[in-house]
């Protein structure tokens, strides 16, 4: 009996759209995730580790390679320093299962010993951005509660006394750790279960409220198993270079896909736009991982010039949608680079819908691609809470191994956000008859003009696509009589002496409702390269979040 529903259910699945016209839910058209039993003890570090068998290299291949000192690290490096480590921090210092270390570094080859050595032993990782404040990092602290802390000689000085004090990254004792074994040896390692939480990531959420958002070790391991599960056989390993922070989700998760797959990967401290193109030469880079600001300065004329990038083959996007514009002056510009774009939040584990090849991307601009195995999703009416049909527009739901545990401390926005295993996104999409995702904006984005729904995203994208401006927000204003107006953050380029009449000039001769709307611009001088790879995307308003991920 319960094989016929089964069989009667999927017969009711699209075979295009993987839309199941019963339960209005759409179903990923990818490989099985190759995931091992749920109650198997293993941790995300082991199970990540394993997967290398899949590849074609041996562990001498290099692993890490640091770009201001070109200092190198082989795959036979990484897995002893985080053995060593992993040993010393539980003879030496105590550490435990269960137990949180909070960390606050930017991207250093150190970072991947630690998160490796961390998850092998069950100690929560909690990583944060080093450029917090000192009344920032205190919130962060009291929401994971950590027994110990690692940082940099630069932000040690922003931490409170721990219990087991703050190691610092930069210094010889660190080295020491990963280099020398104590006396005293690990017998028999530590059982992890795939249900224990593995780290504790930062997130707004549906809310402008900051949340520690809970991920497991399975849930990790499930992230991991969505990129073996469309791995693809190369002659040499791909070298990639991260501009995105080992602290965010996208940089978490990508530090242990580039392990599962022996990639080597460049690591910049300090990310600058100029120093990207150099290390893209310098060390051959085939692939970027980068967020929307990258994508856009690269697609502008003559930064690129005078930098070799022949050697890059992809790009992958994620932390907002391209526009159409953004996607059609990067294919120009680099026809034969594959631009890849996904979707996912710190609360599914970074990305669980992305583009495949180079077919999805150039026929469907500004689609963010398909599920990956595993996941399930449907588009949800906010108003009345039913299930919507393919083209249809409402809130994004998703279901699957890679959902978060919850918020730590926080079982009120927790109920909220997971509804009897689905993750609700506060992102308004829809998926067409093929099953792509197109994210419009955010639900509670949305600017409310005169009883007009003005999407933020779509106007953005077409600031955007002006070639004298780098990067722009738009946020809904307090007006008295229209209720909200949008207004614009706008970066422009530098030495650029583009106006604020121009702009709005530019934008109401391509969208009609701007001839209705005040459009208020607030300039911020500023140029990507300031950013210094510290994670800060756009202009901090506080409640904006974005759809992350690839």
């Amino acid at each position: 009996m319960e094989d016929k529903t089964r069989s009667y259910t999927t017969n009711l699945v699209d075979p295009k759209s993987g839309f199941n016209t019963a339960s209005r839910t759409f179903h990923s058209h990818m490989p099985p995730l190759n995931l091992p039993p749920p109650h198997a003890n293993i941790s995300a570090a082991a199970y990540t580790l394993s997967l290398r068998r899949n590849s074609s290299w041996s562990d001498s291949v290099i692993a890490l390679v640091d770009s201001a000192t070109s200092h190198q690290l082989s795959y036979s490096d990484l897995i002893q320093r985080s053995e060593t480590l992993a040993t010393n921090l539980t003879t030496l210092y105590g550490l435990t299962k269960g137990q949180t270390a909070f960390i606050l570094s930017p991207n250093l080859i150190q970072v991947p010993i630690l998160y490796f050595a961390l998850l092998s032993i069950g100690v929560v990782v909690s990583p944060a951005n080093p450029i917090s404040t000192r009344s920032e990092i205190s919130r962060l602290v009291n929401l994971c509660q950590p027994v110990i802390a690692f940082a940099t000689s630069f932000s040690a000085p922003k931490l409170p006394k721990l219990r087991l004090g703050t190691i610092l990254l930069d210094s010889p004792e660190f080295d020491s750790l990963t280099t020398t074994t104590a006396a005293s040896i690990l017998r028999g390692g530590v059982d992890v279960s795939q249900s224990d939480v593995a780290a504790i990531l930062y997130s707004s959420g549906t809310t402008g409220k900051v949340k520690g958002v809970m991920l497991r070790h399975r849930n990790l391991m499930a992230s991991v198993a969505g990129y073996d599960a469309v791995r693809v056989r190369t002659e040499s390993p791909a070298v990639y270079l991260y501009t995105v922070p080992y602290f965010h989700v996208y940089g978490f998760t990508y530090c242990l896909r580039s392990v599962a797959m022996m990639d080597t990967v460049v690591v910049m401290e300090r990310f600058g736009l100029g120093k990207m193109l150099d290390a893209v030469e310098r060390f051959g880079v085939t692939h970027l991982v980068a967020a929307p600001p990258v994508v856009v300065a690269m697609s502008k004329d003559g930064v690129t010039e005078g930098h070799d990038l022949t050697s890059l083959q992809g790009v992958r996007c994620g932390g907002a949608p391209l526009g159409k514009e953004t996607v059609a002056a990067f294919k120009l510009r680099f026809p034969g680079v594959l631009l890849v774009q996904g979707y996912g939040l710190t609360e599914s584990t970074a990305g669980v819908i992305r583009t495949m090849g180079p077919d999805e991307t150039n026929r469907r601009p500004g689609t963010t691609g398909r599920l990956i195995g595993g996941m399930e999703a449907k588009i949800v009416n906010p108003n009345t809470g039913e299930a919507m049909f393919p083209g249809e527009q409402g809130e994004l739901w998703l279901r699957g191994p890679t959902i978060m545990k919850g918020y730590v401390g926080d079982p009120e926005a927790t109920s909220v956000t997971l509804r009897d295993g689905w993750l609700r996104t506060g992102d308004l999409c829809y998926f067409d008859n093929e099953g792509f995702l197109y994210v419009v904006d955010r639900l509670k984005e949305l600017i409310k003009y005169k009883g007009y729904q003005v999407a933020p995203a779509e106007l953005e994208q077409l600031l955007m696509s002006h070639p004298k401006i780098n990067d722009a927000a738009v946020i809904p204003y307090p007006d008295e009589d229209a209720g909200q107006v949008p207004m614009a953050f706008v970066v422009r380029q530098p030495q650029s002496s583009l106006s604020e009449a121009a702009i709005i000039d530019f934008v109401a001769k391509q969208i009609v409702i701007v001839r209705c709307l005040d459009f208020g611009l607030l300039w911020t001088h500023l140029w990507i390269d300031s950013l210094k790879g510290s994670g800060t995307s756009r202009v901090d308003t506080s409640d904006v979040r974005r759809p992350e991920l690839s």
